[in-house]
């Protein structure tokens, strides 16, 4: 595009996405309430803007990168917001992971001033992010998602559309209810594989293939093994978002007792003051008895 892609957040994922796509040619407008997260993105060649308006002025896409509907509306909606810049027939992006009835009412409100709507949370992380094969599920209108798609097409190695707006989001809510169960159950296994005495770090390379391997087995339980807790995502975030699946499964009366569990695993990390860890801090839950060993 001729134009300048308008990112709105540039924390560890927008900054992410937005890395990625600077550094494959998109020329960005970038805004964020904290000045100094822009900055990474300015050295790759991004224009820092004042407001999410300014960052939107004549942007033919706009894409949002933030924490909760609340602030994704004041973002589009408020005062020096997204709408008060975006020329008509915008395309808001929402990378962001709401509710899908919060999205549903953003869309339509965004439908009202002449602008348009596509959910696109994603799946990756800022890994994935990086390299560009973030797994991206999307809803809107079938030639809006399109458009998302070849404005996202560095980033992402699968995009889909689900359906209507919203559907992305019902969607990611789902991708979340499977890798909550997953992290707590590889850290579980962890957990049991050092009380027993096995090397958790081999276990992945051991199933490799077998019934039990998945992403989260091979990249995870070495680091769960190893205590290493960089930064890639937030126990905080997997809390709302199952919070979000189970609130969901409630309107249509589904029973979800493992992801109860697994929120309220999760929660209670966060009132420990781990809220803004990685997954990998989900083996903070569990006895340690390498470090017992250590100690004595």
């Amino acid at each position: 595009m001729s134009h300048s892609i308008a990112l709105i957040g540039a924390g560890a994922m927008g900054g992410a996405i937005g890395a990625r796509l600077a550094r494959t040619g998109t020329a960005l407008r970038v805004f964020d309430r904290n000045a100094a997260q822009m900055q990474p993105l300015v050295a790759l060649g991004a224009t820092a803007t004042g407001s999410a308006a300014e960052a939107a002025a004549g942007a033919p896409a706009v894409i949002l990168s933030l924490n909760s509907a609340r602030i994704v509306r004041a973002a589009v909606f408020g005062e020096d917001g997204v709408a008060a810049g975006a020329a008509p027939g915008t395309l808001i992006i929402d990378m962001s992971s709401i509710d899908p009835a919060s999205t549903q009412e953003l869309a339509r409100e965004a439908h009202e001033r002449g602008l348009r709507w596509v959910d696109s949370p994603l799946s990756g992380g800022a890994p994935k992010a990086a390299i560009g094969q973030l797994t991206l599920m999307q809803g809107g209108a079938e030639d809006d998602v399109a458009e998302a798609q070849r404005v996202l097409a560095q980033v992402a190695a699968n995009q889909t559309r689900m359906g209507a707006a919203g559907a992305g989001q019902t969607t990611k809510l789902i991708n979340q209810v499977l890798c909550g169960l997953n992290f707590l159950a590889v850290a579980e296994a962890t957990a049991l594989a050092e009380a027993a005495g096995v090397a958790a770090e081999r276990i992945p390379a051991a199933l490799a293939g077998g019934r039990a391997d998945s992403a989260i087995l091979q990249e995870y339980m070495p680091r769960f093994a190893g205590r290493d807790y960089r930064p890639t995502g937030r126990i905080d975030n997997m809390v709302k978002d199952l919070d979000g699946a189970r609130d969901l499964a409630r309107l249509s009366h589904t029973p979800m007792p493992l992801t109860v569990v697994c929120a309220e695993v999760h929660r209670l990390l966060t009132a420990r003051g781990l809220g803004d860890q990685d997954q990998a801090a989900l083996m903070e839950f569990f006895p340690n008895p390498l470090a017992k060993e250590a100690s004595r």
